[in-house]
C-alpha cells in the first residue's frame, strides 16, 4: 500500500476534519490521533509438517473513555501495523456514531488462512488469542469476527480464554455460534444495518427503492446478504463483483441466483453475458453504490467518474479523503463506513449484553433494537451534516468525537 494511501494517515486526516469543524481542544484531538495501547505478539505454531512457524499478530485498542474497547480480529497476508491501528480508529468512531458504550480495538495476524489445515487454523487461533489474553476480557477489550475468521474461530478462542481463566468467559468476544453464546441475527447485521441506512437515504433524497438500480462491489458475506435485503425492498440488483471480477445485467440479477452461481463455480463471473472489472462495477449508471470489499477503492482518479447517487460503505475505508471531496463537490451522498456497516457491532453489542444477563432474545426482537439504533444514528448524522454543511462522514465523526471528547473531558483526562 502506497504512503498516500495508508489507512492510519487517512484516520488521522479524518480526525483533523472533524476536529476543526468541533472546535476540540487540541489536546483531545492528539488524544484520539494515536491509539492508547498497541500489543505486538510473535508466537509459535506447530505446522502439520513437523515445522513450527513463527506468526505476528497485533490488538489495537484505540480509546476506552466510553467502555471496554471493542472490534475485530481479521486473518490476511497483508495486515500491517498502520492497517490494525486505523481500524481501531474506525471501531471507535463507528461505536460512537450509534451510541454504543465502546471504545475502538481491531487485531489481526499475518498469515493466509487458505493455506492451513483446521488443525493448524485452529492452533494458530488459540496461540493468538492467549498471547494477547492479558489486555481482553469483557470488561476490557471484546474482539469479533472479521475478515477470513469466522464464528468457529471465535468459538476457539473465548474457549482458550475459558482455560486461561478457569471459568466460562461467553463475553470475552462476539460472532460466536448460537450454542456458545451467540446471538440470533448476527450473520446478517452488517447487511441489514446497511441496508436500514440506504431506506432512510433514500427517503431523504426522494428516492423511489422500487427499481432502484444497485451494484455490489464485493460479493462476500456483507455484500451478498445486502444484495437479498435491497432486492426485498423492490431495488433492482443490476451488477456484483468479488475478487475474479463482476458480472452486469442491465435487466436485474436475483442475488439467490448469483450466490448458487458461486457456490457452483467459486465466483460470480459468468453468470451473465456481461463480465466485468471491479474497477468498472463503481462507475455504472445506477441509483445505489455498495462497496463491500476492501479500502481504497473509490480514490482521486475514479471518484468524478461515479454516478450513483448514494455510496454506502458496508466495507472499511473504501473512499479516500480526496474522492470524498470530489463526491461531496458532486453532491453523491457517501453514508460512511463508520455508520453504513455499524450494524454488526450494534448486534454484536447486543450478544455481549445478552451474554452478560445469560438471557437471549429473538431474532424478530435484535432486528427490531438494530433497526432503531441505526435508525437514531443515521438522523443524528443527517442532521449534523445539514447544520455544519459537512459530508456526511465528516458529520458521522463530528458526533462521535464530540461523545467521545466529552467522556474525555468528565473523566477529568484533559
Amino acid at each position: 500500500m502506497s504512503t498516500t494511501l495508508n489507512p492510519f494517515k487517512i484516520a488521522q486526516q479524518q480526525i483533523s476534519v472533524a476536529a476543526e469543524k468541533l472546535g476540540l481542544d487540541p489536546s483531545i484531538e492528539a488524544m484520539l490521533k494515536e491509539p492508547q495501547r498497541v500489543l505486538i505478539v510473535n508466537f509459535p505454531v506447530k505446522m502439520d509438517d513437523g515445522t513450527t512457524k513463527i506468526f505476528t499478530g497485533y490488538r489495537s485498542q484505540h480509546n476506552d473513555a466510553v467502555g471496554p474497547t471493542k472490534g475485530g480480529i481479521r486473518f490476511h497476508p497483508g495486515v500491517t501495523l498502520d492497517e490494525v491501528k486505523a481500524l481501531s480508529m474506525w471501531m471507535t468512531f463507528k461505536c460512537g456514531v450509534v451510541g454504543l458504550p465502546y471504545g475502538g480495538g481491531k487485531g489481526g495476524i499475518c498469515c493466509n488462512p487458505k493455506e492451513l489445515s483446521p488443525r493448524e487454523l485452529e492452533t494458530l487461533s488459540r496461540a493468538y488469542f492467549s498471547a494477547i489474553s492479558q489486555i481482553v476480557g469483557p470488561d476490557k477489550d471484546i474482539p469479533a469476527p472479521d475478515v477470513y475468521t469466522t464464528p468457529q474461530i471465535m468459538s476457539w478462542m473465548m474457549d482458550e480464554f475459558s482455560k486461561i481463566k478457569q471459568s466460562n468467559q461467553f463475553g470475552v468476544i462476539t460472532g460466536k455460534p448460537l450454542i456458545v453464546g451467540g446471538s440470533l441475527g448476527r450473520n446478517e447485521a452488517t447487511a441489514r444495518g446497511c441496508a436500514f441506512t440506504i431506506k432512510k437515504a433514500a427517503q431523504e433524497l426522494e428516492i423511489d427503492l422500487k427499481g432502484a438500480k444497485v451494484a455490489i462491489q464485493g460479493f462476500g458475506n456483507a455484500g451478498s446478504i445486502a444484495a437479498r435485503l435491497l432486492d426485498d425492498m423492490g431495488c433492482q440488483i443490476v451488477a456484483v463483483s468479488d475478487s475474479r471480477g463482476g458480472t452486469y445485467n442491465p435487466n436485474g440479477i436475483h442475488p439467490h441466483a448469483v450466490q448458487a452461481h458461486k457456490e457452483q463455480t467459486g465466483s460470480v463471473c459468468g453468470f451473465c453475458q456481461n463480465d466485468m472489472g471491479n474497477d468498472e462495477i463503481l462507475e455504472l449508471d445506477i441509483d445505489i453504490l455498495v462497496p463491500a470489499a476492501l479500502e481504497n477503492v473509490i480514490t482521486e482518479a475514479n471518484a468524478a467518474n461515479i454516478k450513483a447517487r448514494i455510496i454506502a460503505e458496508a466495507a472499511n475505508g473504501p473512499t479516500t479523503p480526496e474522492a470524498d471531496k470530489i463526491l461531496f463537490k458532486n453532491g453523491v451522498m457517501v453514508i460512511p463506513d463508520i455508520l453504513a456497516n455499524a450494524g454488526g457491532v450494534t448486534v454484536s453489542y447486543f450478544e455481549w449484553v445478552q451474554n452478560l444477563m445469560n438471557y437471549y432474545w429473538s431474532e424478530e426482537e435484535v432486528n427490531l433494537k438494530l433497526e432503531k439504533v441505526m435508525f437514531n444514528a443515521f438522523d443524528k448524522t443527517y442532521d449534523m451534516s445539514r447544520k455544519h454543511h459537512v459530508d456526511m462522514r465528516t458529520a458521522a465523526y463530528m458526533v462521535s468525537i464530540d461523545r467521545v471528547a466529552e467522556a474525555i473531558k468528565t473523566r477529568g483526562w484533559i
